[in-house]
């Protein structure tokens, strides 16, 4: 199991959006859809309800209804892949319990964030090490600094490495120092993956094994074309299209958040919907401007 999950985390993983209907319920048919249209463009798999499928904004019933949806409608060929991660040790252990039932292969863990001075390197070792103890399926680690506040630095994730149910990490920052320093001191078939479209190529050059992008639910063919580029050591083209793609990559991150994700995609031909208040969608000069960044990364 764990040599199919790591040729899955070489590749391509989306980090799936919740649609929510403009009445602000979940969507289980455009998810159904989304997942089908996803699922035949060459990705290696799915990431379900992490930051990017506001996890935040859903219930416990949301959680395992969205999840026992996504599994149905995931190729069994793919990764599935579900987030967790709680502001306690005993309550991830639980969440990741309803992750497993619902068929995950594995889960990618949040650092705890919210008692924030308290989360040092040491602590995230021992919540860690003891939430990869008792997961049942294999676990990746989670570093989202512009999220959380909370980073995982390489010497800790090259510790954590090291236990037998932890392989894999993504890191959301566009810290390439960092990056090559993690992939640096860690053992060859642990997973370094990038979370940020913004420097996908960069962080392919600084040895990561894949990615998992937020941009790739809008453009999963672009992101998939940079990796094939780079790969095939095309570097002129693989450079220019993350130069097309960088734009369109802030805007559906760091500039119009969630909300100009789901716009995005709206745009290209999947189902965004709404956002939970207190998100707010774009306005309509704002999708103006998605819409030329996405014509722009599509050309």
């Amino acid at each position: 199991m764990h040599d199919k999950l790591r040729k899955q985390l070489g590749g391509l993983l989306l980090p799936a959006t919740t649609p929510f209907t403009i009445n602000g319920d979940v969507d289980l048919e455009a998810l159904r859809l989304n997942i089908s249209r996803w699922c035949g463009t060459g990705i290696s798999g799915l990431v379900m309800l992490g930051s990017t499928g506001e996890r935040v904004h859903l219930d416990e019933r949301e959680y395992r209804q969205i999840l026992d949806t996504a599994r149905a409608s995931v190729s069994r060929d793919l990764a599935f892949i579900v987030g967790a991660g709680q502001q306690s040790t005993l309550k991830t252990i639980e969440e990741i319990r309803v992750a497993v039932e619902a068929g995950a292969d594995a889960v990618l863990v949040i650092t705890p964030y919210f008692y924030r001075s308290a989360i040092t390197q040491e602590t995230l070792l021992n919540y860690y090490s003891a939430v990869a103890d008792a997961a049942k399926v294999p676990m990746m680690l989670y570093s989202m600094p512009a999220l959380t506040g909370v980073k995982i630095e390489p010497e800790t994730i090259a510790r954590l490495s090291d236990h037998p149910n932890i392989i894999a990490v993504k890191d959301s920052s566009n810290d390439m120092n960092g990056f090559n320093q993690t992939v640096t001191l860690s053992p060859p078939d642990f997973a370094v993956m990038t979370g940020n479209g913004t420097v996908l190529l960069d962080a392919l050059k600084n040895g990561a094994t894949g990615g998992i992008l937020a941009v790739g639910c809008v453009v999963p063919e672009v992101c998939l074309e940079i990796f094939q580029s780079f790969r095939a050591g095309e570097i002129a083209q693989a450079e220019s299209l993350q130069e097309k793609l960088t734009p369109l990559a802030t805007a559906v991150t760091t500039r119009f958040g969630i909300g100009g994700l789901k716009a995005a995609m709206d745009l290209a031909g999947y189902t965004g919907g709404t956002v939970r208040a207190p998100l707010q969608s774009p306005d309509d000069d704002q999708r103006a401007e998605i819409k030329k960044l996405l014509d722009a990364a599509s050309k």
